[in-house]
């Protein structure tokens, strides 16, 4: 087989581009900015400056600087661009527009597919970093016509979420904030008893979604399930076996 190279490319096999806040967390494994939540290469992406703050107060100033990363990534070869914060929602169209490989900034995408699945009547609970932040700009900017099936609950009262990932302390533990979003996710699903699927908009979710389904009985879908779909369009898997 023959290959032949890109020009001002040095690596390769990166088939999923990450765009990163600057959020200095430590980000444990099934965190979507941790390389070992996946069985496949992605290319981070760090863009100096997009701070938690700034993406919860929607400062659409950093659109350009998020449309140079993708376009670095692009250049290296990713073959779809996704994110690390739900709330970047608020850049998809910018960055869909610069670039020619598929984008999907948010996980809150999923949410049209999920309102196929719901029975009648039912409803989906997000839980999100900040509730007070996820208005109908982000879920707009996402593609989602709000209504009364979403029902949306926050951590940005959690203790030690907020100390973790607000404030950067430094530290993060684990079983804290597995405790915060199961409670979070039990005092949603016992006040809205219709609920019949979750979504954990936060990238630093997915490490939490098994004690989400165990403790609801729900499915949870959450970034990383987001970004598995993607890398299998672009990577679709080639099949062998027998009959």
């Amino acid at each position: 087989m023959l290959y032949r190279g890109k020009p001002d490319q040095v690596s390769y096999g990166e088939a999923i581009g990450i765009i990163l806040l600057e959020n200095y967390v430590p980000f444990i494994p099934g965190d979507v900015a941790n390389a070992t939540s996946y069985n496949f290469p992605v290319r981070f992406q760090r863009v100096p400056g997009f701070t938690v703050e700034r993406i919860f107060a929607h400062d659409m100033s950093l659109v350009d600087a998020l449309v140079r990363a993708a376009l670095d990534l692009e250049g290296n070869g990713v073959r779809a661009i996704t994110g690390d914060c739900g709330f970047m929602a608020l850049y998809q169209n910018a960055i869909k527009a610069a670039v020619s490989v598929p984008v999907c900034m948010s996980s809150l995408s999923q949410i049209a597919f999920m309102r196929t699945m719901l029975g009648k009547g039912e409803k989906i609970g997000i839980i999100t970093a900040n509730s007070e932040s996820l208005d109908d700009q982000v879920l707009g900017a996402a593609g989602i016509v709000p209504g009364p099936d979403l029902v949306i609950a926050g951590l940005e009262k959690a203790d030690h979420f907020v100390s973790a990932v607000f404030r950067e302390e430094g530290e993060l533990d684990s079983e804290r904030i597995k405790a915060e979003v199961v409670a979070v996710a039990k005092a949603m699903t016992r006040s809205h008893t219709d609920i019949g699927l979750i979504l954990l908009e936060c990238s630093l979710l997915p490490p939490y979604a098994a004690a989400v389904r165990e403790s609801t009985g729900l499915p949870v879908f959450d970034y990383l399930t987001m970004i598995r779909q993607l890398y299998d369009a672009v990577v679709p898997r080639s099949y062998s076996g027998y009959l």
